[in-house]
This record gives structure tokens, sequence and C-alpha cells, in this order.
């Protein structure tokens, strides 16, 4: 097949959205898939698989957010390009205002399209003081995705809040992780050594967007109960974002690694001990599961991921969403209890270790291969008529 992927965020930017659309994109590509990616472009390049053609177009900067950018609509371009070689189908990962044009060009020309739904923006408006636009942001995703013939989501739990949005159009698609990458085996005492630790220093890690959406005033809080009952434990930051600069100068005993990737963000998740992550604004939450699959036990709120794959006693604690209380308390006894934290840690892997990225590669592809086939099936109803 030859497959369309329109995505705003794309590598070399590093967050869950553009990693996931990259390992997407490869793992089409691989299996012999002819992929034809429009994304904004880029101040530096990014050396992509083969099987991948890429069109860049204009974008623009996303404001408060250094290092990521939008689309701009093109759909003449886009019409061009499908005209001289047309797609069989199309994705859409994002919902701005090039994904919006994409979405429009493919209608227009008959080619079945799926979109993504990977970031709850009408959550962010709250935390950057613009809640009054909460409805309107609700009503754009609405209209957005019920354009598509299928909307992907990658729980049940967020196919039925999609449902219950007035969005129709939602289908699931599991997300999986990379188990040989984010691996126990990535322990590093050298890097260990750099946060001046030693094997009996609980050592907590936080890789994400430092944004105001993932609650960060609870994770600090966390981190300073865990001193309370274990004074010399560390905590790590990987990952950049507005509220960085804030966040290092208030506290300055914060270990902050910056944006990572591959070996070196690998390294980081298994030389920790234990990741807390007390984000409220996760889709899914890709973090999780790298976080399980290096052996990390987690504390998160029931949300995303941790909904489906986090167990209280198993390979974390799994906290009722917005119980501030519990969440602290249960990151500051897991800390103070090494044993635990060991043992937690060994069955996290465990619990992940089956979420193979080539099964997902495989159901993305099935279903949009049947989505070309219901287009097409629906093209010669129509002409029969």
């Amino acid at each position: 097949m030859r497959i369309g992927i329109v995505s705003e965020t794309y590598p070399p930017e590093i967050n869950g959205v553009a990693l996931t659309v990259h390992s997407l994109a490869a793992g089409l590509a691989a299996h012999g898939h002819s992929v034809d990616l429009i994304r904004p472009r880029q101040s530096t390049s990014f050396d992509d698989e083969p099987g991948i053609d890429t069109l860049e177009v204009r974008g623009a900067a996303l404001p408060r957010y250094p290092g990521l950018r939008f689309g701009l609509p093109a759909g003449r371009h886009l019409r061009q390009r499908w005209s001289r070689q047309r797609p069989d189908a199309i994705y859409v990962a994002t919902e701005g205002p090039l994904g919006w044009s994409a979405v429009r060009a493919a209608k227009s020309m008959g080619i079945p399209v799926a979109t993504g739904f990977h970031t709850r923006f009408d959550t962010y408006a709250d935390h950057y003081g613009v809640g009054f636009l909460t409805p309107m942001v609700r009503n754009y995703l609405r209209n957005f995705h019920n354009r598509a013939s299928a909307t992907l989501v990658p729980t049940d739990a967020l196919a039925n809040e999609l449902t219950a949005l007035g969005v129709s159009t939602a289908r699931l698609l599991r997300r999986a992780v990379d188990t040989q990458m984010f691996n126990p085996e990535y322990r590093d005492a050298s890097l260990r050594a750099s946060w001046q630790v030693d094997e009996t220093t609980p050592v907590v890690l936080y890789v994400g967007r430092i944004a105001a959406e993932k609650n960060l005033d609870l994770a600090v809080r966390s981190f300073r109960a865990i001193q309370q009952r274990v004074p010399q434990a560390r905590y790590v930051w990987v990952g950049d974002g507005p509220a960085r600069e804030a966040l290092q100068r208030n506290h300055p005993d914060f270990i902050f690694a910056g944006m990572l990737r591959g070996e070196a963000l690998a390294r980081h998740y298994a030389s920790a001990d234990m990741f807390v992550f007390p984000s409220l604004s996760e889709t899914f939450g890709n973090v999780i599961l790298e976080a399980l699959s290096a052996g990390l036990p987690v504390v998160a709120y029931e949300e995303g991921a941790a909904r489906e794959h986090l167990f209280t006693g198993v390979n974390g604690h799994c906290i009722a969403s917005g119980n501030e209380t519990a969440f602290i308390e249960a990151a500051a006894t897991l800390a103070a209890q090494p044993k635990q934290l060991h043992m937690l840690g060994k069955t996290a892997r465990e619990s992940v270790i089956n979420l193979s990225p080539e099964a997902v590669i495989r159901e993305f592809e099935t279903l949009l291969r049947r989505l070309g086939e219901e287009n097409a099936h629906e093209h010669h109803a129509a002409a029969a008529v």
C-alpha cells in the first residue's frame, strides 16, 4: 500500500506524539509499504528510514514551546501531491492547521482518512489561564475527528471519553514499547555516580515535557515527602519545556538531563529506581510503559496507560485520579522500602514484556487496508445507483 501520514510533530522533535508517529511510519516502511510523510519544515534535519518519502511544508513556532512547531494549511500542495501519487489511505496524527487541511483534502479526493487522538488539548486551557476556551476547543476536536472514517485511540477508556465528547469514529490501536531498548540491563553505575548516589540511594525519575499541564507541583511535593523519609534521595528530570527554567532555579538540588533519546534515555530509565508521574492530562503516556519496561515501579494516576497497565502492589501504585494525599503517600512509602522497590521493579518489566511493536504495526496496516476496502466498496455502491 501507499500510505499518507500527516503530522505536525516528528523527529528530531522529542515528545510522545512525534516518537509514536515515527514508530508507525518506520514500521510500515519496514513491512514494505510506501509511506508518504508530510510534516512542517524543521531547522535541523532527520535521516528517516528507507521507504519514507517526506514533504516538508511551511510551519510556525508553537507559542511557549521552544523547539516545537505547528504546520500551516497546505491543502493545495497536498491535493497536487496526492493527485500525482494517490495514497490508498491517509493517517492524520495531529489536529492543527496542517492536519485540518489534510483531512479536507483527503475527503475532497475520496481518499479514506483516519485521525489520531494523542493529546487532550481541551484540558490544557485551564493550565494556561484560558479556561474559557475549553468549550471551543472541544467543539473543534469533535468536528475534526468526526470528519474522519476512524479516530485511533490507545485505550478503551479514551474511546469512551471520545464517545462522550460526541466523536463517533473511535477505534482502538494499542501502544507498544521497545523492551529491548528500555531494559534494566542498561543500568549504569557511572551514571549513578555522576548523580552522587550509591546502590542504596533511591533515585526518582521524571521523563516528559516540563510544562504546567503535567501537574509538576505534585511531582515536587511528592519528592519532598520522599526526602522526609529518605533524605539522601535524588530527583532526576529528563526533558525540556516552558516550566524548566523556573523549576531549575527554585530547586537547585534537582538534576536536569535535558532532552534524551536512544541509549542515553534508556540508561537514565534503567539507572533510576522509581518513576513518579502525576500528570492528569494524558491520552496515554508512553513514558509509563517505558519506565515499566526498564524495571521501574511507577506511581501514577489512573489515567491513560496507567489505567490498563499499572496495578497497585504488582508493578507500582495506581492512584484514583485527583487524590493528591494518596499519591504523595504512595510515592513516599515506596521510596522508603528498598525490598519492595526491587520486587515491584522485577514484576514491572514482566508486566509489559509482551507488548510487541510488531503486533501494533500489523494491526495498524490491517486497519488502514480495511478503510481502503470500505471506501472502495462505498464508491462502487454509489456508482451502481
